[in-house]
């Protein structure tokens, strides 16, 4: 769902207290520069989300914000350079590698964790169990009757796993060769085909084993288990020793943990009030995926969305952005 998304506007009026914040809030503003704020944005719904409630409270602060589209894990070079700013969600599921790397240029900051926790691994309906009934535990996908019956034409007698698009990272193909796996790994070429290849093999009781990620509304609405992979640790990742398989890393699960906010280093110095609201944003996974299921299960925009979040929540990103 890569698209371009417009600067928002026509939210509703700002309340007596948020205008007493905001003013608060301008008045700070005169040391700080008046160039855009570049916010990231990726192709999956949380994230659209999720940026722009941070551009909307730092647009209520008096803040020029900016939102760009950039590859998840590429964008890393733009934010060392300045020419980006903001990324709000880092999983650590996915990105802690190319984050830390980020990082220790000097150039890159962690703004602190967006308050939600990641979870992203295989997934798979509980109806496919009775063909493969040793899951969740992961050995059970080595069975070749088991990796059968996850096939499809253009797999077999392979299973297929299919995985999220390739810029989201994940290391699959390297699992699937560590762990010896029969399996082939396809890719999604968005977050908008992963979920409706999902929806379309639910309801056929077809086999399907996928990418599944938290938060979000499909580990709610669809009733399936996540493969349970041998214990991720950093070692298994850059250590060959360490693990299942002697010769080769990335033979256990993927990380589970914070989703993080990172930011270009001299962001504190140009904007220290937005550094500031952003470093104080949080939401739990809880109201993400009730918004993530607002938009792509109910039909709502995702400026309706972000409207009705901050219409509902003034007092909190007001203290945010207060001086």
């Amino acid at each position: 769902m890569r698209r371009s998304v417009p600067v928002l506007s026509g939210l509703r009026p700002l309340g007596l207290a948020a205008l007493i914040t905001a003013s608060t809030a301008l008045s700070s503003l005169a040391q700080e520069s008046t160039d855009p704020i570049k916010l990231t944005l990726h192709d999956w719904t949380g994230q659209l989300i999720t940026t722009q409630l941070m551009g909307e409270v730092l647009k209520k602060a008096g803040y020029s914000v900016e939102y760009v589209q950039a590859d998840y894990l590429a964008q890393f070079p733009g934010l060392e350079s300045g020419d980006l700013h903001v990324a709000m969600e880092i999983w650590e599921t996915t990105g802690r590698e190319a984050m830390d790397a980020s990082v220790a240029t000097g150039n890159v900051e962690i703004l602190g964790p967006t308050g939600m926790q990641a979870k992203e691994e295989w997934w798979y309906p509980t109806y496919m169990k009775e063909l493969c009934p040793g899951l969740p535990n992961w050995e059970a996908l080595k069975d070749p009757a088991c990796a059968e019956a996850f096939s499809t034409a253009e797999t077999a007698p392979k299973g297929r796993y299919l995985g999220g698009p390739v810029t989201w990272g994940g290391f699959d193909e390297e699992r699937v060769e560590a762990l010896d796996l029969p399996f082939e790994v396809i890719h999604a070429g968005t977050d908008a085909a992963l979920f409706a290849e999902l929806e379309s093999a639910y309801q056929r009781k077809a086999p399907v084993l996928l990418w599944i990620y938290a938060p979000h509304w499909a580990p709610a609405k669809y009733e399936g288990e996540w493969v349970e992979f041998p214990t991720y640790s950093v070692e298994c990742y850059n250590d060959p020793a360490v693990g299942v398989n002697p010769d080769m890393a990335y033979d256990c699960g993927k990380p589970f943990g914070d989703i993080w906010k990172v930011g270009w280093a001299g962001l504190k110095d140009k904007w220290p009030g937005a550094h500031k609201a952003i470093t104080a944003f949080s939401i739990d996974n809880a109201e993400m995926g009730q918004m993530i299921t607002e938009v792509d299960l109910n039909g709502k925009t995702i400026e309706a969305v972000v409207a009705d979040w901050m219409a509902a929540n003034e007092a909190r990103w007001s203290a945010w952005i207060a001086g």
